[in-house]
């Protein structure tokens, strides 16, 4: 295990920061999930963690919404903010920043940036004429508005035009500036197919962006033009920083920017691509601040092969979702079976066969018998033995010897199913070894030393799949954990870092002679179809 896994670096990543429009649907769920299981990794190996997420609550979609529930926008958003949180609490999701944009601190921090870049001279008064999305709080151009002047994304609803005075950001002046900072920055936008969609667009030109709009009252009103209204987009980024400042700081970008900056990762919608990988870094290089490491666009998710849609009728509940089957269940279905990055279904017969499969049978059934067979063979008592009584050619141990490294490897790319994917091969090949070697039929011949060579192999190995699992299905992971006669819950992280850290507990071999193991109880309850007695 190599050392800077473990050393204590700083690791800021963020989610988007959801717009409060509706309560949260599973595309909110999903990147969040995964965010955890990123912020759950790096903490794992000792890294001191800020995980950001929040909600963007300004604009004319808001404002509309507000109005349609005879609401103040303020009263709107008040409402529906406590569903993210609820959400958020449900999935066991551990964030240590929830960013709101209506908090006076983030007034604050999104004037002081206005003014930087406006002392630029990046910031200029025009008229703006074209096609407006009030759903995407952006302007569009001809060619990307369907034959009926409706958003392509948002389909259901015809663009407006628009034409008045706004403020301008001189997106024109950076072409270069990101042109050079991609070719040099290879990893900035992630994965590939991000990237090269980025370059295109870039590529054909960039023209500056408004920041600005007039006769609007919801959002920040212009520093220096307070008939104007600091358009969302420009105020919305703006709260990754906000979120940055410790609760007693004074709010102002120097101590915002302080300890965390700049941001390691961004975890975003493809369709909030060009905002983050575009228009962002521009922001920044005219504030002359750092940029952020990675920009990483995730894929969209569809039902039964279906775009979800209330229309439609085919929404898929989160809440209900995970009061049914439980966050671990939610979460290792979407990072595991889903490749990040690229776009992922929902269908829950798929569903509930991949748990039933993984965790009920795989992982949950191996402990189960394994334990039971401690209690029949060895007297309830762990195996006399250690990893140096284990031969180097012992399959489950020549395997798991540089698992860690692998799926460490595979969280650092946000590759998610393939951690799954190695650390379930240990597990597959561990039910594979106790069946040919048949400890029973050791026993019965009176070879215990072998006996218990098996039964060590395959508690270790289940040890070890539990650990590296821990981001994605901590409940489970610490129930396995316990039951192998450690006293951890990986929702403890401090206790984690102190007790089991990553140097020692990622490696094939931690369980010692004499191991206290608990009375074997089942992890995960095998799951019924709907409709099955």
């Amino acid at each position: 295990m190599s050392q800077d896994k473990t050393s204590n670096r700083k690791f800021a990543l963020t989610t988007p920061l959801y717009y409060v429009n509706d309560i949260p649907h599973v595309g909110s769920a999903y990147p969040t999930m995964a965010a955890d299981a990123i912020a759950r990794f790096k903490r794992l190996e000792g890294n001191s963690v800020l995980f950001i997420t929040g909600t963007d609550e300004h604009g004319q979609k808001i404002q509309r919404k507000a109005q349609e529930k005879g609401l103040a926008p303020q009263e709107y958003c008040d409402q529906i903010v406590p569903s993210f949180e609820a959400l958020w609490h449900k999935l066991n999701i551990r964030y240590d920043r929830f960013s709101r944009t209506t908090s006076e601190r983030h007034r604050a921090i999104v004037n002081e940036f206005f003014e930087r870049v406006w002392d630029r001279g990046d910031i200029y008064l025009a008229r703006q004429q074209g096609w407006y999305c009030v759903a995407c709080e952006e302007f569009k151009e001809k060619r990307e508005l369907l034959e009926g002047g409706e958003c392509a994304i948002h389909t259901n609803l015809k663009a407006e035009w628009r034409d008045e005075e706004n403020y301008f950001f001189r997106l024109s002046n950076y072409q270069q500036q990101l042109e050079k900072h991609y070719e040099q920055n290879p990893d900035f936008i992630q994965p590939e197919s991000r990237r090269n969609e980025v370059l295109n667009f870039v590529k054909q030109g960039l023209q500056d962006f408004s920041i600005s709009r007039i006769n609007m009252d919801w959002g920040f009103p212009v520093p220096r033009d307070p008939k104007h209204t600091i358009y969302v987009w420009f105020d919305a980024l703006l709260g990754y920083v906000t979120a940055l400042l410790e609760p007693e700081q004074e709010p102002t970008l120097e101590n915002a920017l302080s300890q965390w900056w700049p941001i390691n990762l961004h975890l975003i919608g493809k369709d909030i691509l060009r905002f983050h990988a575009v228009y962002w870094p521009a922001m920044l290089i005219s504030a002359g601040l750092p940029l952020p490491d990675r920009v990483f666009g995730h894929g969209f998710l569809t039902k039964n092969g279906q775009k979800m849609g209330k229309s439609l009728g085919n929404t898929l509940d989160p809440f209900d979702l995970v009061s049914r089957y439980g966050s671990d269940a939610v979460r290792y279905y979407f990072l595991k079976e889903i490749e990040f990055g690229r776009d992922g279904d929902f269908n829950e017969t798929r569903f509930i066969n991949i748990l039933n499969a993984d965790l009920a049978n795989d992982l949950g059934n191996l402990l189960n018998r394994t334990l039971g067979m401690v209690r029949k063979y060895c007297n309830g008592v762990g195996p006399q033995l250690s990893a140096v009584d284990i031969s180097e050619d012992n399959p489950l141990k020549a395997f798991g010897v540089e698992l860690g490294d692998r799926v460490a490897k595979a969280y650092d790319e946000l590759k998610f199913h393939q951690a799954c994917e190695e650390i379930f091969t240990l597990i597959r090949s561990s039910n594979k070894f106790i069946d040919e070697s048949a400890p029973w039929s050791l026993f019965k011949a009176g070879k215990q030393a072998e006996v218990e060579r098996v039964l060590y192999s395959v508690l270790e190995s289940v040890r070890l799949s539990a650990y590296l699992l821990s981001p994605i299905i901590p409940n489970l992971s610490s129930n396995i954990y316990q039951q192998l006669g450690f006293s951890l819950d990986f929702n403890e992280f401090d206790r984690v870092k102190k007790i089991a850290p990553f140097s020692e507990h990622a490696r094939w071999g931690k369980l010692t002679a004499n191991q206290q193991l608990s009375k074997p109880q089942p992890i995960f309850a095998k799951l019924e179809h709907p409709g099955e007695d």
